[in-house]
């Protein structure tokens, strides 16, 4: 909520209540947050059970301002990009599926709204034995859920450009399961799901917000379309605003509307993917044998790996995860840059080595 206050003064969304939050908008957009202000006079004492000062709003100071060219830092934190377009994703999903725990809309919400004093025709209407909550513009009949999960159901992608969209798909619970990062970004960036199910103004305005992620994802950048880019996701942002109920504006929906900013300090996008850290996360989770001891067993593992070295070392690790074999076993079978049937010699060494490593490892960590 509050996206208003990006807008021109002389916009008219500025001079409209009921739409929003019942009040007009004459707050402007702040041109710069000085954040080292905050933090300048903050006296920090380390240990348990510390106060706070009465007139400071953090109680802790991060140690990166002790750089000296921190506090001119235009972008201090990249956004997360990925897990934004996920989260915005999950909620619109939903929110127009009315899925059970992941919608934004519900009795509690529809009180607030009366509270507020917008949309009051849409406040719960209590029976004698049950609340009716009056369909909203964005609510979807039995007959148009299942007619966008089949459309996703049925949707077919060129090879290797996102995984099966099938096994994610419940036509008969209407719902969507187990969706990953990636999932949710082809779903953001392909909105053809939408398509004859809700009213023209909805479907417009998350169009909209899906060519946006389309556009911002791309590799090449023209620097004097940002602006245009700027302007019309806050616009999409007010729209969502008329239409959603304002649980849906969480601080993921608040940061697609700096996103444009990054770009123009940082450069596209995919220079600050997090979905190859997300995959190799997932390797070397594959690496864990001991639950109660992740990190050491990933280091363990890792450093044993890195001893094998040559070739081979991908059909080791299969053949290690698969038959449970220890790295001795899997040497003397020929992989890992080996002959097989080394010298006892040659094992013993590669044994002491990897010994020596994981004795390192364990007190690094201690």
């Amino acid at each position: 909520m509050g996206h208003r206050r990006f807008l021109p003064t002389s916009h008219v969304y500025r001079k409209k209540k009921d739409e929003f939050d019942g009040n007009t908008e004459h707050q402007t957009m702040r041109k710069r947050f000085d954040a080292f202000s905050r933090f300048e006079n903050l006296n920090v004492v380390l240990g348990k059970r510390t106060r706070a000062q009465k007139d400071a709003i953090w109680k802790k100071k991060s140690i990166f301002w002790d750089l000296p060219y921190w506090k001119h830092l235009d972008v201090r934190h990249c956004l997360d990009v990925m897990h934004i377009e996920k989260n915005l994703c999950d909620s619109l999903l939903g929110l127009l599926l009315n899925i059970p725990g992941k919608t934004k809309d519900g009795i509690n919400v529809r009180k607030d709204m009366v509270d507020m004093g917008i949309r009051k025709e849409l406040g719960p209407v209590e029976t004698a034995n049950c609340i009716y909550l009056p369909p909203t513009c964005y609510t979807l009949s039995k007959e148009e859920k299942t007619k966008f999960c089949k459309c996703l159901h049925d949707i077919k992608v060129p090879s290797n450009y996102s995984a099966n969209i099938k096994t994610l798909v419940s036509i008969q619970d209407c719902k969507l399961l187990c969706m990953k990062s990636h999932d949710c970004h082809v779903l953001m960036t392909i909105p053809i799901a939408i398509r004859g199910i809700l009213p023209e103004k909805i479907r417009h305005t998350i169009t909209k917000l899906c060519l946006f992620f389309n556009m911002i994802h791309s590799k090449v950048v023209d620097p004097e379309s940002l602006d245009t880019w700027q302007k019309e996701v806050i616009i999409t942002l007010c729209e969502l605003e008329m239409y959603f109920p304002p649980s849906f504006f969480d601080v993921m929906v608040h940061l697609v509307s700096h996103i444009v900013g990054e770009i123009k300090a940082c450069g596209p996008v995919f220079l600050r993917y997090m979905y190859p850290f997300e995959r190799y996360m997932g390797f070397l989770k594959g690496y864990v044998r001991n639950r109660n001891r992740p990190e050491g067993s990933i280091v363990e593992e890792y450093a044993s790996e890195e001893c094998c070295g040559g070739k081979g070392v991908e059909e080791a690790v299969v053949l290690r995860r698969r038959q449970g074999l220890s790295w001795v076993q899997v040497r003397r079978r020929g992989y890992c840059g080996g002959s097989r049937g080394g010298s006892r010699a040659e094992e013993r060494r590669t044994l002491e080595t990897t010994r020596f490593l994981a004795d390192s490892a364990r007190q690094a960590l201690e």
